[in-house]
C-alpha cells in the first residue's frame, strides 16, 4: 500500500481549502446557529469546483478520481465545519454513489450529472423511527400496481430531507426479515406523495439538515428502481462500507481542525510569563492529539486503498470508521481543555468542532456496530 501524498491530492487539498477559507468560514457559526443548510454554497461553488461528483467519471459530469482525492476533499472541508462536510460526505458517498454503482447506464445518465454539477442536491434514505442498525425490520413498503411502485413510509435521520431534488430510498419489497425483501428506488422531489417531515434540532452539525422523508401512497415508475427488485438490503451493505470511509474522513477532518486551533492558541495563550505551548502538560496534549490523529489517518488511507483497488474492506472500513471517530471527540475533547474558558464559548472554533465530533460515533453505524462488525470479521478468520 502506498500511503505517500501525490501532486494530485496535494493540489485538490489546497484547492478546496482556499474555498472553503473564503466561501464557507465567514458563514459558519450564522449557518450554526440558524441551523440553515447552504444549499446555494452547493450549487454555486461546490458543484462547479468537482466537490460534488470527485468518485463520478468524468463522461457522467464528474471529477473521475479516487477514494484518496475524496478523502482530501472531504478531510478539508471538515477542517472548517464539520457539518458542511458532512453534507458533502452524503451527498458523494450515499445518494450519489448508490446511483454510481448500481444504476443502469440510461439512470446514470439521467441522474448523475444532475448530482455531480450541484444542480442537484441528493439524499439517501435507509433508516426509520423503529429501525436504526436494525434494518430488516423497516416498516417503509412499496407495492407493485402495473408498472410503478406505491410508497408507504417515514423514514428519518436523512440528510438534506428537505432539500434535496434525489432520494435514494430502501423500501420493503417483500417479507419482514427477509434480506432479500428490500429495493432501491430514486424519488425524484414533486413526486406525488414525496413529502418532508420534521426537521431535527440537533446538538452539533447543525447547518447539516437533518429531517423526515415521508412517502404517502408516492408512485414511483418501475423505470426508478436500481439494480433488481430485492436487491435494496445488500445494495446498502455495499454502500454503507463506502460510508464509513466516508465518516472515517469526516471524522479526520474535524480531528485536525481542533488539532490546529489547539497548536495556535497554545502558541499565543501566555500565562506565568511564557506561552502555554511550553508547559509540559500542553505539550504532551498535542503530542497524544498528533499521534493518534496520524494512526486515525493511517486506518483511513488504508481502507480507501482497498476500496480504491476494488477489493473487499468491510473490516478495514469499520476499523478506520470505529477509531477515527472515537479520535474526533477524543480531539475535540483535548482542545476544548487545551483553550481553558475560552474553549467553552462560540468565539473559539473549538466549541464547535467538539459538537459536531458526536455525530461521528453514531452516524452511519454506531461504535459498537462497528465494533461488531470488526468482530465478526475477525472471528471468521
Amino acid at each position: 500500500m502506498e500511503f505517500a501524498t501525490t501532486e494530485s491530492q496535494t493540489m485538490i487539498a489546497q484547492a478546496v481549502r482556499d474555498l472553503c477559507e473564503r466561501e464557507l468560514r465567514p458563514h459558519l457559526m450564522d449557518w450554526d446557529e440558524r441551523q440553515h443548510f447552504p444549499a446555494e454554497l452547493f450549487r454555486n461553488h461546490f458543484g462547479p469546483a468537482g466537490m460534488l461528483g470527485v468518485l463520478v467519471p468524468e463522461e457522467y459530469g464528474g471529477a473521475g478520481l479516487g477514494y484518496n482525492e475524496y478523502i482530501s476533499t472531504i478531510v478539508e472541508v471538515a477542517r472548517i465545519c464539520g457539518s458542511v462536510g458532512l453534507s458533502v460526505a452524503a451527498h458523494n458517498s450515499l445518494c450519489t454513489g448508490h446511483i454510481l454503482y448500481f444504476a443502469n447506464e440510461e439512470q446514470k445518465r439521467r441522474w448523475l450529472p444532475k448530482l455531480a454539477s450541484g444542480q442537484w442536491i441528493g439524499a439517501w434514505a435507509l433508516t426509520e423511527p423503529n429501525t436504526g442498525s436494525d434494518a430488516m425490520r423497516m416498516k417503509c413498503v412499496a407495492r407493485k400496481e402495473g408498472d410503478d411502485w406505491v410508497l408507504n413510509g417515514t423514514k428519518c435521520w436523512i440528510t438534506h430531507g428537505i432539500s434535496s431534488d434525489a432520494v435514494v430510498v430502501i423500501a420493503r419489497t417483500g417479507e419482514l426479515l427477509d434480506s432479500k425483501g428490500m429495493t432501491a428506488f430514486v424519488v425524484e422531489r414533486g413526486t406525488p406523495g414525496l413529502k418532508a417531515g420534521k426537521k431535527e434540532n440537533k446538538l452539533g452539525m447543525r447547518a447539516s439538515e437533518t429531517a423526515e422523508v415521508i412517502f404517502e401512497e408516492c408512485r414511483v415508475p418501475a423505470e426508478n428502481v436500481l439494480g433488481n427488485v430485492g436487491e435494496g438490503f445488500q445494495q446498502a451493505m455495499k454502500i454503507l462500507d463506502g460510508g464509513r470511509i466516508s465518516i472515517a474522513a469526516l471524522s479526520l477532518g474535524i480531528a485536525k481542525g481542533a488539532f490546529d486551533a489547539s497548536v495556535k492558541y497554545a502558541k499565543e495563550r501566555e500565562q506565568f510569563g511564557q506561552p502555554i505551548a511550553g508547559f509540559q502538560a500542553i505539550a504532551f496534549k498535542l503530542a497524544d492529539m498528533a499521534t493518534r490523529i496520524e494512526a486515525a489517518e493511517l486506518l483511513t488511507l488504508q481502507a480507501a486503498d482497498l476500496k480504491n483497488r476494488g477489493k473487499k474492506m468491510t473490516k478495514e472500513s469499520a476499523m478506520a470508521k470505529y477509531y477515527a471517530s472515537e479520535v474526533a471527540v477524543w480531539a475535540s475533547n483535548e482542545a476544548v481543555q487545551i483553550h481553558g474558558g475560552y474553549g467553552y464559548t462560540k468565539d473559539f472554533p473549538v466549541e464547535k468542532h467538539y459538537r459536531d465530533s458526536k455525530l461521528c460515533t453514531i452516524g452511519e453505524g454506531t461504535s459498537e456496530i462497528q465494533k461488531l462488525v470488526i468482530s465478526r470479521q475477525v472471528l471468521k478468520g
